[in-house]
């Protein structure tokens, strides 16, 4: 290959690389995974010939369906994996821009709260979900991607709908709702007001945290508003100099708390009616190196 073909196979890749990502990312809830897997659909354009490569009439396509088979394998391993992991699993959240938050389909298909509710769906429901339902991809694409006719995906597509409608969050709230509920949220938590965050949640919230045994994180969720109250309420004796501080993350409005006792945690919220009815934490430091800078995610 010549030095310009190289260079203008790999420009058409990178034109395409935060699609790809933010596929891999949504397919496998994990950044260190789908960094893999866009690097591996890497490796399998670049070992095209020059020939072969001038005959992708849709490089969008043809690289979503290689980065589709790969996630898919990788799903397929991490479902074992996950079969032995310490406590709840949660994603590995990200720092996202500001911008992402504008796209509300998409700010909300990469959601925390969304990411953990795909985990419910198998390896090939949430494919074929994640191609159509936030990409838009043709039925007969997403076919040849996963393997099956356009019928099955179809109806594979018809039933995960119906299983994520079921679980998903049914409030949308504005960026100014969702930061004075967040605020009220932090100055009780800050000040052990006990009164304030009974007001603040939901009467049957619902806490989840990740430490991954190495961590410490409640290894079940928590019910209901008095005893997430009373999980909560030691935080001002049990931190160290904790540093707190507002960012984009999954986008959305999260929280991170860098703690000299307790170690760094992440923490997304839910808001439904202007009360927060799920807490997700997430503190397992293998799943927080993504926090550095933005990642740009794109549909």
């Amino acid at each position: 290959m010549s030095s310009s073909g190289a260079a203008d196979s790999l420009d058409l890749f990178v034109t395409h690389r935060s699609l790809l990502f933010t596929v891999a990312y949504e397919m496998l809830g994990s950044a260190a995974d789908a960094e893999d897997v866009v690097q591996e659909a890497w490796l399998r354009w670049s070992d095209l010939g020059a020939g072969a490569r001038a005959e992708v009439r849709d490089p969008r396509a043809y690289f979503v369906r290689i980065v589709t088979r790969q996630a898919l394998n990788r799903l397929r391993t991490l479902s074992r994996r996950r079969e032995d992991y310490v406590g709840e699993w949660l994603p590995e959240p990200l720092l996202t821009v500001p911008d992402v938050a504008e796209d509300v389909e998409l700010a909300e298909s990469v959601s925390i709260a969304m990411l953990t509710v795909l985990e419910s769906l198998t390896p090939v429901e949430r494919a074929v979900f994640v191609l159509r339902e936030v990409f838009d991809v043709p039925y007969e694409e997403i076919a040849e991607a996963v393997g099956k006719s356009a019928a099955a995906v179809r109806q594979i597509v018809s039933r995960a709908r119906s299983h994520v409608a079921a679980r998903r969050p049914r409030m949308r709230v504005d960026r100014s709702e969702q930061q004075e509920v967040v605020q009220r949220f932090l100055a009780a938590v800050t000040t052990g007001d006990v009164q304030g965050l009974m007001d603040v949640l939901a009467p049957d919230v619902v806490l989840i945290a990740d430490g991954g045994g190495l961590a410490q994180a409640v290894r079940v969720p928590v019910y209901g508003a008095k005893k997430v109250t009373n999980l909560l309420r030691s935080f001002p004796e049990a931190a160290l100099n904790p540093k707190i501080a507002l960012l984009w993350l999954n986008g959305g409005l999260g929280i991170r708390i860098d703690d000299e006792a307790g170690g760094p945690s992440l923490i997304s919220l839910v808001v439904e009616d202007g009360r927060i009815a799920r807490i997700f934490a997430m503190r397992n430091p293998d799943k927080l190196g993504h926090l550095e800078e933005e990642t740009q995610l794109v549909r």
